[in-house]
């Protein structure tokens, strides 16, 4: 029998495995665990299943303008 506490940690590995993506235009870190809300991007969202004309929230440029960030 799972218990919360074995569920939470469970999905804190995969949040901690899912990386982050900045925009090489301002800066933005696109963080899964956050999400981006206000673009229709729920929490828990990898930057990989994120569509394509998804924009920056700061300064507008594509996904394709973001690089994986290794900070």
């Amino acid at each position: 029998m799972l218990y919360i506490k074995d569920i939470l940690v469970s999905l804190l590995v995969v949040f901690q495995e899912m990386k982050k993506y900045r925009c090489i235009v301002c800066g933005y870190v696109y963080d899964p665990v956050e999400g981006d809300p206000d673009g229709g991007i729920p929490p828990g969202t990898a930057f990989e299943d994120i569509p394509d004309d998804w924009e920056c929230p700061v300064c507008g440029v594509k996904k394709s303008d973001f690089v994986e960030d290794d900070w």
